[in-house]
Parts: structure tokens; C-alpha cells; sequence
């Protein structure tokens, strides 16, 4: 018996999200004693990076090489990871939680009749059956979920294990799959890419400014910031709502969600909206001159202040660290 992850890369490199997956399958193998960790790649990558998942706790990849899986078409992703699945006899799948994985996960659900726990934040407990802690509401609350099927699917959530890097580099097996036209009935016309040093998704640092900020000719304050940090810059909805900001760099509810492990607000009163988008954050930091800003109930850090002060003193600090 194997545990399979689904890794999924881009710009041809395997994203931290997944690396977390993988890390998180390891940890749970070494608990319940459930065999090897495999990962699964689709599309072109190179064999070095691929071996990199290796560094997380995988023992190999298996990489298939089809060139037309390259854009993530859901149901031809689902069918090489579900034909992967029972090639290695595998009993759990292990997923990064994201916009691609939900729909692939949700698919395999059905092709192996598998239990799908999105969300996942904590080891699977099997001291009575096998139950699985993960985050509801918005990662406002808990539940943990039973699962009574003999195959399990697992979405795990950013930032809700530890990343291993102390494993040695995976073997690389690449291997050609009967994926029928069928699942190639989609097609994808174009694709629009949000553009960015850092994409807000994998961002492990984000610097957000709000209306506080008063104007679009601010927000290199705001950047400046953010690259220092090697931070990904986001906004709050009304600043997007008015084209101070392009709209993928919303955070909210109504926007992009994020996970990271530094959260910097500025000029943002905190609204329930977009507090729904960050709070799985492990530290959010608030920067405003209002000190009744509802944003200050949830940060673990807050500065009373003009951003305008504030925000080049604390760049520059960044810099002297550095």
C-alpha cells in the first residue's frame, strides 16, 4: 500500500503548496505506517525539479510526461491520477487545497469511490475509525469529519504543516499513459495570468493597503515594502472596486483567500469580508491611524499610525535587517 500526492507546478517549479502535501503524507505514512509516499506529475518539468519532492518526504515520482496535460485540463488530470492511483495500489490521496486540486479531487472522488476532506489541517486520528480535523467557516471554526470509505482523499490547507526539506532527492520515473480524447474535450481558448514577481496563492509574505492609502500614486510605498519583504501585494475590495488596484489582487472573501505566514494590512479598517480572506494567517500585522479599526481585534501585532510615516521608516528598518 502507497500514498499518492498530486503535485502541481508552474513555471517549472513544484509549488510550496504542494511540497506541503507531500510533507504532510509523509508525516501521516510514518503515523498509520501506510507504505511508500509517491508523488504524481503531469505535463513538462523538468526530472531535477521533480526529484526536489524527495527533499519533502516522497520516495518517488512518478512523472507523466504527456505534453497536452500541460494546461491542466480538469478531467484528463483526473484520469492520469486516478489510473497512477491504482497502477500503485495506493489507498490515500494527498492534495494541496487550490482552484485546480478542488476540481481534480472532487472527480477522483468519484472515479475511486473515495471519502474527499478538503481543508485539512491536522494528521488523520485513528485511535476510533479515521477521523480528520479541518477548517469551516471561513477558517473561522473546526470539525472533524469521519471518514467510513477504504480510500481517502485528502486536500490539505496552506501553511497547515511543517515543510520537510532534510530528505534525500526522489527517483524520477517517467511514464506514458491510454488517456482516451475524451477527457481532452475541453479546451482552453486563453488563460489570463495575474502578473507579479510573487502571485498572492503562494505568497508566504502579502503587504495589503486599503482606501487609507488615498490614492493609486500611494502604492509604491506599498510595493516597495513588499519587495524588500519578498512579499506579494494585495488590496482590499473597495480599492479594487474602483481601479485603484487590478481586481486579482482583491483579498477577501469575494477575492483571492490567502494563508500566509506574515499578513501586513495597511490603510485597511477590517472589514468581516476581508477578514474571511486572511484569517488563516499565522501572524497578521495591522498598520492604521484609527485605533478602532476592527482590523486591530484580529492582529497579533498592530501600529497606530500614518501609513504615510510609517510605512518608509518600517521599509527601510527592513532594509538595515538585510
Amino acid at each position: 500500500m502507497s500514498v499518492l500526492v498530486y503535485i502541481e507546478h508552474a513555471e517549472g517549479s513544484v509549488k510550496k503548496t504542494s511540497l506541503e502535501a507531500v510533507s504532510y503524507a509523509k508525516a501521516m505514512s510514518e503515523k498509520l505506517s501506510s507504505g511508500d509516499v509517491i508523488a504524481v506529475a503531469l505535463g513538462l518539468i523538468s526530472s531535477e525539479e521533480l526529484a526536489k519532492a524527495g527533499t519533502a518526504g516522497a520516495s518517488k515520482v512518478i512523472h507523466v510526461i504527456d505534453s497536452k496535460l500541460n494546461d491542466g485540463i480538469i478531467q484528463a488530470h483526473a484520469e492520469a491520477v486516478a489510473q497512477v492511483y491504482k497502477k500503485i495500489n495506493a489507498t490515500t490521496l494527498v492534495l494541496a487545497k487550490s482552484s485546480l486540486g478542488d476540481a481534480v479531487a472532487s472527480r477522483l472522488a468519484i472515479k475511486l469511490g473515495s471519502g474527499l476532506i478538503s481543508n485539512v489541517v491536522e494528521l488523520p486520528d485513528t485511535t476510533s475509525g479515521y477521523k480528520v480535523k479541518r477548517s469551516i467557516y471561513t477558517g473561522k471554526a473546526f470539525a472533524v469529519t469521519q471518514v467510513n470509505t477504504d480510500h481517502k482523499i485528502l486536500a490539505v490547507k496552506k501553511n497547515a504543516v511543517d515543510l520537510r526539506t532534510d530528505g534525500p532527492l526522489a527517483m524520477v520515473e517517467e511514464v506514458n499513459l491510454d488517456i482516451s480524447a475524451e477527457n481532452f474535450a475541453t479546451s482552453i481558448t486563453s488563460t489570463d495570468k495575474a502578473t507579479g514577481e510573487i502571485l498572492l496563492p503562494e505568497a508566504d509574505i502579502v503587504v495589503s493597503g486599503g482606501r487609507g492609502m488615498k490614492g493609486p500614486e500611494n502604492w509604491g510605498m506599498i510595493e516597495a515594502l513588499a519587495k524588500e519583504l519578498g512579499a506579494a501585494t494585495g488590496c482590499s475590495k473597495p480599492v479594487s472596486d474602483i481601479g485603484w488596484r487590478p481586481h486579482h489582487e482583491h483579498v477577501g472573501q469575494t477575492g483571492v483567500k490567502v494563508a500566509p505566514t506574515l499578513y501586513i494590512a495597511v490603510g485597511i479598517s477590517g472589514a468581516i469580508q476581508h477578514l474571511a480572506g486572511v484569517n488563516s494567517s499565522k501572524c497578521i500585522v495591522v498598520i492604521n491611524k484609527d485605533p478602532e479599526a476592527p482590523f486591530f481585534k484580529a492582529a497579533d501585532y498592530g501600529i497606530v499610525g500614518d501609513a504615510f510615516d510609517i510605512l518608509p521608516k518600517l521599509t527601510e528598518a527592513v532594509k538595515a535587517q538585510k
